[in-house]
């Protein structure tokens, strides 16, 4: 919901290539997602294989709620690195993703 909350109407397949995700992990979020009443999903127009993730009222009031959240506990488990240590950490989280995704 985080991409969505950035950038709203984005496709499903934008989100798999975003998130580095399988098609059919990210269509299960999304179904999740819309029970839920956070998103809706609309056929493109001008594409109907295209699908397209909206939010719903309550996914933006959730998100009004939750970022202002995310960014303090952010700053306070980032307090004292700098931008460079947090860029080094991010390309060793992605390799240790990567070698957990391939256990898999």
């Amino acid at each position: 919901m985080m991409l969505l909350w950035e950038e709203d109407g984005l496709s499903q397949h934008q989100l798999v290539n975003k998130l580095d995700k399988d098609k059919t992990n990210i269509a299960r979020m999304s179904s999740s997602l819309e029970k839920k009443g956070f998103i809706t999903r609309s056929n493109c127009s001008n594409d109907r294989r295209s699908v397209k993730l909206f939010l719903t009222p309550c996914g933006k009031k959730l998100g009004e709620e939750i970022i202002p959240i995310a960014e303090a506990f952010n700053e306070v488990v980032c307090k004292g690195l700098s931008k460079e240590d947090l860029q080094h950490m991010e390309k060793l989280l992605d390799k240790m993703n990567k070698n957990v995704q391939e256990l898999l």
